[in-house]
């Protein structure tokens, strides 16, 4: 008998052990079960933060490296420019060079010959060269040499020399003279197909270089060509998409998110209302624009020279279809640089912008590209009020269908995602339902994780084997005893267990609900701000209309240069 209590003592205390290490492994086990769902959350989160930062900063990367290339380009194509067409810059300086020395007689008229003739050597297909031949031979009263030179000039780029010599005769005072070179150059073009140094005869007339008469010629040229063209089917249609592109190219490119983070974060249609945002601010951008072409008093030159040595300048130096290509590439990388590296943007800037520097465009496009683009164009603000005021009505209309459209592509209600839970708004006005819907949708998740946080088969299997083995202790000994008990402490503690667990996960999502209020209070705060914003943003439309109505063509050319010195001569 004592030996089989000495036995028994002994399995009591390895069991009593057991027990204790058994109690032990599983506070244990528990405790890195809560660190690993803890490790996972923050895991989770952690991965997500990473993710964006990853992509903002794929993204900025992008831009930097569209930027620093676009930069190098430019510099590139410029030196190219340089390197190709360097010697036309030359040439160019001749133009006014030689009408600026015959003014004041300081050079000899062989000087000035062989100044050109040299120009001709060095320069085998450009239309200028022969010109400027041709002029110095008209100084020297060597009628047969200009004669030559004008054929080759003419034979070389026509339009150009006819143009170029309209502003000399102008400059010289001979206005019968213009008006014939004028009547010249008209008879060249087709309205359908003009080139971009049009817009030199009409910084011409608009500015008031040509006299009254030619300026009067050159007015019913345009309105006959407005006429012309205004037969054409679809014409009015034509009108208003190209000036719809010519106003879109207005639309700023900025990211609200700054302003609106709240819903830059938790709204899936964010990229539609950021759009929305900078498509109405289109109106201010446009208005802007148009008043700044209408402000304050334009001043002539203070004379024709200057005026027309002005124009020669540019018509000599902007307009070289051979460098058209660079130009645009040129142009491009302007667009990119203006972005900040966002080739998207500029790519679609490009589009929109393209057509002020197509070398053939129908006489309505030159108007539109005159009005918005004009440091493509290369035009002044009087050509700019002139072809705003006579495309008036044009604009009026692409601006009322532009608006239309601008209005159709702001989303009609926001939509909000907070976890797991999804709700939209269209203003605000549903802030009480929603909450109410955002705490029933975590009540919800809240509930599905409470009931996961349960007691295992495992668990009832072990809790009713530990009770059956308490009763059997009646009939099996102490043992079977100390069996049930420690099956029933391991359920006890697993309930423990399960209960602390119940209680994190209470405070869990009390936290996420709070957090979740926050963030869908702000986001409804930020739709009543943004509703504001493109209200008062769209509104501004109103303001384009009254400026464009208030324009008539009649008024926007300048005075004419009246008092105008003979300052050539063929002596």
């Amino acid at each position: 008998m004592s030996s089989e209590r000495i036995i028994h003592v002994a399995d009591l205390r390895f069991i009593n052990e057991s027990l204790g290490s058994l109690r032990g492994d599983i506070g244990t086990v528990s405790q890195q079960v809560e660190s690993v769902g803890s490790n996972l959350d923050q895991t989770r989160n952690e991965l997500a933060w990473l993710k964006e930062a990853f992509d903002n900063f794929v993204a900025a990367d992008i831009k930097a490296k569209e930027l620093s290339l676009a930069e190098t380009r430019q510099v590139k194509i410029r030196q190219e420019l340089e390197s190709t067409f360097g010697y036309y810059a030359q040439i160019r300086r001749q133009a006014t060079g030689i009408l600026q020395a015959s003014d004041i007689q300081l050079v000899r008229k062989e000087t000035l010959r062989n100044a050109t003739e040299e120009l001709m050597l060095a320069a085998p297909r450009y239309w200028l060269a022969p010109a400027l031949v041709a002029l110095s031979a008209w100084l020297g009263d060597n009628r047969e040499l200009a004669t030559r030179a004008l054929a080759e000039a003419g034979r070389r780029d026509d339009e150009k020399t006819s143009l170029f010599f309209a502003l000399i005769a102008r400059r010289a005072g001979r206005n019968e003279a213009c008006r014939r070179w004028l009547d010249r150059y008209f008879a060249l073009q087709n309205p359908y197909h003009l080139d971009r140094q049009t817009v030199v005869m009409l910084d011409a007339m608009a500015n008031g270089v040509f006299g009254a008469d030619a300026s009067m010629h050159c007015s019913k040229r345009v309105s006959l060509w407005i006429d012309e063209l205004a037969q054409r089917v679809g014409f009015v249609e034509t009108q208003r998409r190209q000036w719809s592109d010519g106003l879109l190219s207005k639309t700023p490119n900025v990211e609200h998110g700054n302003r609106y983070s709240h819903l830059q974060r938790y709204c899936p249609n964010w990229s539609a209302l950021n759009g929305a945002l900078n498509g109405v601010a289109m109106h201010q951008a446009v208005l802007e624009h148009f008043d700044g072409v209408f402000k304050g008093e334009i001043k002539a030159e203070s004379s024709v020279l200057i005026a027309v040595d002005n124009l020669l300048s540019k018509l000599v130096t902007r307009f070289d279809d051979e460098e058209l290509p660079l130009r645009r590439q040129e142009e491009m990388c302007r667009f990119i640089i203006e972005e900040g590296g966002d080739k998207l943007a500029a790519i679609k800037r490009n589009d929109l912008q393209s057509k002020a520097l197509d070398d053939q465009v129908d006489f309505t496009q030159l108007l539109t590209n005159a009005a918005m683009h004009p440091e493509t164009s290369h035009v002044t603000r009087a050509t700019q009020r002139f072809a705003i005021a006579h495309s008036r009505d044009w604009i009026l209309a692409a601006h009322a269908d532009l608006t239309a459209k601008v209005r159709l592509a702001i989303p009609i209600k926001v939509q909000i995602t907070i976890e797991d839970w999804t709700g939209e708004t269209a203003n605000g006005e549903n802030e009480t339902d929603l909450l109410a819907n955002l705490k029933d949708s975590i009540a919800k998740l809240e509930t599905e994780a409470l009931t996961q946080a349960k007691l295992s088969g495992l668990h009832w299997i072990v809790l009713v084997f530990g009770v059956l083995m308490v009763f059997a202790t009646f009939s099996a000994g102490l043992l079977l005893l100390l069996v049930g008990a420690a099956c029933l402490t391991w359920v006890f503690l697993a309930y423990r267990q399960i209960e602390q667990t119940r209680a994190k996960i209470r405070a869990k999502f009390a936290t996420l609900l709070d957090q979740s209020t926050q963030a869908l209070r702000a986001c409804i705060a930020e739709t009543v701000e943004l509703r504001r914003d493109i209200a008062k943003r769209d509104h501004i439309a109103n303001a384009v209309t009254a400026l464009l109505e208030s324009i008539s063509p009649e008024q926007h050319i300048l005075a004419h240069h009246d008092a105008v010195r003979r300052v050539l001569n063929n002596k």
